[in-house]
C-alpha cells in the first residue's frame, strides 16, 4: 500500500516552524516525512536554510515516522560524512531513516571554491561516493583515489540494518543510469506523461523490482487564485530544466530568470488546486504509475491549513 509523506521545505521555513508541522503531519495521518539539504534557498523570498541533518535528529525525536532526506555527496560533503551522518541516525532510529543521492547544484556546492563539474563528471562522482559509503556501512577500511579520495577511512558506529541508498532523478536519462546502482529512485511531479517516462526508463535501467518515490509539488488553498498566488511567490524559481537548475550559483541569480515567469505558467509545474477531489484524483495516477511513497510537498506558505484538510479528505480517499 502506497505511504504518503509530509516534505519539509527548509528553504522556506525555521527548523524550529518545520518540527511543528512534523509534528502536525504526524497528528493528521501522514506516514513519512522528507526533506532536502540546503545550502541556499532558491529565492531570496523564501528566506530559510537550515542545516537539515541537525534537524533530522531532534525531529525523528520527536515524530515516530520514517524520514529521508536528499542530498549530494562529492563537493560540499565528503561522502564519508555522509555515511557516518546517516548511520548515526539509522543507528538511533532503526530502519527508519533513507538518504537520496543527486549530483547536485551549484547552488549548494560552490560554496566550497571548487571547479564545478560538467554533468557526465557529477554522475561518475556521485556513484564512486554511493560506492564508498556503502562500503563504510559494510565496515570496510576504505581508501580511493579517483574523483572522491578517502585513505584509510572506518566506520565504527554502524547501523544493523543499513539505510536504503535512493538515487535522485529529474530526467529519464538519469533514471535509467541510477536504476543500475541505486536501491531505489526518488522524482518529482513532472506532467503525466513525462513522469511515465521517467518511470518506464527507470524499470528498463533495471529499477522493476526496486521501489519508486515521488516528490508531489503541489499549491492548495481555500480557492484558485490564493493557491495560485502562492505557488507564483515561493516557488516560480524552481520551475526550470535540470541544466539551469544545476548550474545556476545564487538565489539572486534564479530571482533574475524567474522575472520571466507568468503566473499561468506555473499550472505547467505545480499542481494548483482549491479541490481535494482533483488532488485526490491526481494522486491515484500517481499510484497507478507504482510509486510505493509519495511525498506532499504543499509550495506555499499555508501549511497548516493544507495538512488539515488532506489529513482529513485526501489521505484516506487513496488508503
Amino acid at each position: 500500500m502506497v505511504k504518503f509523506g509530509y516534505h519539509c521545505s527548509h528553504e522556506q521555513f525555521k527548523p524550529s516552524t518545520l518540527l511543528q508541522y512534523a509534528q502536525a503531519a504526524y497528528s493528521a495521518g501522514f506516514q513519512r516525512i522528507s526533506c532536502s539539504d540546503h545550502f541556499y534557498p532558491w529565492s531570496d523570498r523564501q528566506g530559510e536554510s537550515g542545516y537539515a541533518w541537525s534537524w533530522l535528529g531532534a525531529a525523528m525525536q520527536a515524530v515516530p515516522l520514517t524520514f529521508g532526506v536528499v542530498c549530494a555527496p562529492g563537493q560540499r560533503y565528503h561522502p564519508a560524512i555522509i555515511a557516518q551522518a546517516a548511520a548515526t541516525l539509522a543507528e538511533m532510529f532503526p530502519e527508519r531513516f533513507w538518504v537520496a543521492l543527486g549530483s547536485g547544484q551549484a547552488l549548494n556546492e560552490k560554496i566550497t571554491g571548487d571547479r564545478w563539474p560538467a554533468k557526465e563528471e557529477r554522475n561518475a562522482r556521485l556513484q564512486e561516493c554511493a560506492e564508498i559509503i556503502r562500503a563504510l556501512w559494510r565496515g570496510e577500511t576504505v581508501t580511493r583515489y579517483g574523483l572522491v579520495c578517502v585513505e584509510e577511512a572506518k566506520l565504527y558506529t554502524r547501523p544493523q540494518v543499513p539505510p536504503k541508498i535512493i538515487g535522485a532523478a529529474i530526467t529519464p536519462q538519469t533514471a535509467e543510469w541510477l536504476a543500475g546502482w541505486a536501491d531505489g529512485m526518488i522524482t518529482i511531479s513532472h506532467p503525466y506523461d513525462k513522469l511515465k517516462e521517467v518511470v518506464e526508463a527507470f524499470r528498463r535501467g533495471g529499477g522493476e523490482s526496486k521501489p519508486m518515490y515521488l516528490k508531489v509539488q503541489l499549491s492548495y488553498a481555500a480557492d484558485e487564485a490564493t493557491a495560485l498566488e502562492g505557488a507564483y511567490d515561493q516557488w516560480r524559481t524552481n520551475i526550470f530544466t535540470s541544466p539551469v537548475l544545476a548550474d545556476l550559483r545564487s538565489p539572486q541569480q534564479f530571482d533574475a530568470i524567474a522575472d520571466f515567469v507568468k503566473p499561468r505558467d506555473m499550472y505547467q509545474y505545480v499542481r494548483i488546486s482549491p479541490d481535494p477531489q482533483q488532488h485526490i484524483e491526481w494522486l491515484q495516477k500517481d499510484i497507478d504509475l507504482g510509486f510505493e511513497v509519495i511525498t506532499l510537498h504543499n509550495v506555499n506558505r499555508e501549511q497548516q491549513a493544507f495538512i488539515d484538510v488532506f489529513g482529513e479528505k485526501v489521505l484516506p480517499a487513496l488508503q
